[in-house]
């Protein structure tokens, strides 16, 4: 990625005087630090997640979900973490710290809505990957899980925003041109900011940064890493079916959606099969 598409000073002093970003809790750190050692200890991981409710709850729902069971359910978290590894544990404790982040400021059964929907997008986006070569699934879901995970931050910082993102969907408006309009930054970048301060992987936070961004697709374009665009494909494929299975639309995601599906070669009976799959 070329350092003009790396977060501008022009952008972080935009997002920083308008949001407050969430802090990086001690739990993620201590993770962090951990799972980016040569030989991460996974006694070490499995205390730090034991000592959680929440996280633990979370890590044995993932670990029994299609994705990774093999074999008989379990309901013990070491067994759980062994199963999951090192990269999906890390997604495990950002996702739950930080929606404790945000409780309190937003009723829960918004933020229950917005969490599901992340955790149904995820999931198809690991099943998306799994047709295509070179994208990991582990890596598609956790990237789908946060990619818009700056929306919360938003519905927290900006009283009206709930009320924005009803009126883009009824009047099938872009998001991010209304972002820019009413509050002068998006969750893209606010994510992109967010997913760096908490640790995750530059290739994760390039990624959510340019989702929104129609030029990627394009035929020459040098700001964005190949596996940056196969997790923003992925992911795209993965939102329009569940919308397509939910019933509802939107427009950002209808516009992208026949690009992702070309750039990652995939067939309408590729889509057929997949929203089978997901529906069951």
């Amino acid at each position: 990625m070329s350092e003009d598409h790396v977060l501008s000073h022009d952008e972080l002093e935009q997002t920083l005087a308008s949001i407050e970003i969430p802090a990086c809790p001690a739990v993620v750190m201590q993770v962090m630090a951990e799972a980016q050692k040569d030989a991460p200890d996974l006694k070490v991981l499995t205390k730090i997640i034991v000592s959680d409710v929440g996280m633990s709850a979370f890590a044995i729902k993932l670990a029994n979900s299609s994705l990774f069971r093999r074999g008989d359910a379990t309901n013990s978290v070491p067994q759980a973490l062994s199963r999951l590894g090192t990269r999906n544990i890390v997604c495990i404790v950002v996702a739950v710290a930080l929606r404790n982040t945000m409780s309190g400021d937003i009723p829960a059964d918004v933020l229950d809505r917005f969490w599901n929907r992340a955790s149904a997008v995820a999931q198809a986006a690991s099943q998306v990957s799994r047709r295509v070569r070179g994208i990991a699934p582990d890596m598609a879901y956790t990237y789908a899980l946060f990619h818009n995970a700056a929306m919360p931050v938003m519905m927290r910082r900006f009283k009206d925003y709930g009320r924005t993102l009803e009126e883009v969907e009824q009047n099938r408006l872009s998001l991010v041109a209304e972002e820019n309009a009413r509050y002068h930054c998006t969750h893209a970048v606010v994510g992109a900011l967010l997913a760096r301060n908490w640790g995750l992987s530059s290739l994760i936070a390039s990624a959510i940064r340019f989702h929104h961004d129609m030029n990627v697709y394009q035929a020459g374009q040098m700001f964005l890493d190949e596996p940056a665009l196969g997790l923003i494909a992925v992911t795209h494929v993965a939102e329009r079916l569940v919308l397509q299975l939910s019933g509802e639309v939107d427009i950002e995601v209808g516009d992208m959606f026949p690009h992702a599906m070309a750039y990652l070669g995939l067939t309408d009976d590729d889509i057929h099969d997949l929203l089978d799959l997901l529906a069951q």
